[in-house]
């Protein structure tokens, strides 16, 4: 699909997620929890001890690991280096993405926390440290922003749809896991999860979108 060609498609998937965020926003603006964020929060706890998540005893350690996947220390390192290998091989267009979508979704997330001011979640006591406001969740706009920019740069690289579908595949995962161990360890609610996701993916498909605009003018 030629560059043109692409551009209806990421105007349409950024006008939707976008939608989306504006929805959980309105829904989440009062900074209550939702019914189904108090129900899942409890569903994910033992119901004797909610200090004590469900699942075996290595899950819990595994979803603290994942949650750093898309903490700044990470972010910070993976993209310099990234960045930096990109510079090496001159491909400023791609490192320029990569960059934007980092450091703009981590500008623009820090605002709308401060905008909602939504607490964080005190149904269940928190497993992960976590000390800015709720709304949306950093770690799943971050994640979904990141990993979905460096996956569609990383598909250009080949022509195999099996290996593009890979790529792609490994990123939603990751994406996923990460918004999940925010609710699993108790510092976000499904629904700050949920925006997240939807912000980050319709900031990635907005840099994208705006690449390929300048790609179709050549």
């Amino acid at each position: 699909m030629r560059a043109a060609q692409r551009i209806p498609a990421l105007l349409a998937a950024a006008a939707v997620l976008l939608l989306v965020f504006f929805f959980l926003a309105r829904l989440a603006g009062g900074g209550a929890p939702l019914a189904f964020d108090r129900d899942v929060l409890l569903m994910l706890r033992n119901s004797a001890d909610a200090a004590a998540p469900v699942g075996p005893y290595w899950l819990r350690e595994f979803m603290g690991d994942v949650t750093a996947l898309a903490g700044w220390p990470v972010l910070t390192l993976f993209t310099a280096l990234f960045t930096a290998f990109l510079a090496m091989r001159r491909h400023w267009r791609n490192a320029s993405i990569l960059l934007a979508a980092v450091i703009g979704q981590s500008v623009l997330v820090s605002q709308l926390k401060n905008l909602f001011e939504r607490a964080r979640p005190d149904i269940v006591p928190h497993l992960a440290e976590a000390t800015s406001y709720s709304f949306p969740s950093g770690h799943s706009a971050s994640a979904a922003a990141v990993y979905l920019t460096l996956a569609a740069i990383l598909s250009r690289e080949t022509q195999r749809r099996r290996e593009k579908t890979f790529i792609i595949s490994a990123a939603v995962l990751l994406v996923v896991l990460v918004g999940f161990s925010r609710v699993y360890l108790g510092v976000h609610y499904p629904s700050d999860v949920l925006a997240g996701w939807s912000f980050g993916a319709a900031w990635a498909s907005l840099v994208l979108l705006t690449a390929k605009f300048f790609d179709s003018k050549k």
